[in-house]
């Protein structure tokens, strides 16, 4: 099954995590909308640094830390995914708490290992 998929931190550096996340996910057949510090492309996705609204997401998947995370709080909760991904180094329990109100998935896990192991 398809889980469209945002990825929050998103980057065009190959030893970055999110960098392999977003290719991974492609390679699995994930439809991806990426969100990151600049306007590039990794694998066949467009990174922006805009907020777009999109609909339909199912995960959303952290690459970034607890501090910088809180001006996304809105963005991420209005989106209503099944769940958020906190990546290692990215755990924040305000934001769990928040999304735990709204009855959304959180799971402090590895994207990577995840889609590896069927998990996803």
């Amino acid at each position: 099954m398809q889980k469209k998929t945002l990825v929050l931190g998103a980057s065009d550096n190959p030893s970055r995590y999110s960098y392999l996340a977003i290719n991974k996910l492609r390679q699995y057949g994930h439809p991806v909308v990426a969100v990151g510090r600049k306007e590039t492309i990794v694998a066949d996705v467009p990174v922006t640094k805009t907020l777009i609204p999109v609909t339909g997401i199912h995960t959303v998947t952290l690459y970034m830390n607890p501090t910088h995370q809180k001006e996304f709080y809105n963005y991420i909760l209005s989106l209503l995914p099944k769940r958020i991904i906190f990546n290692p180094g990215t755990e924040n329990e305000e934001l769990e708490r928040l999304a735990a109100e709204k009855g959304i998935e959180t799971l402090e896990a590895c994207t990577l290992v995840m889609l590896g192991t069927s998990q996803y």
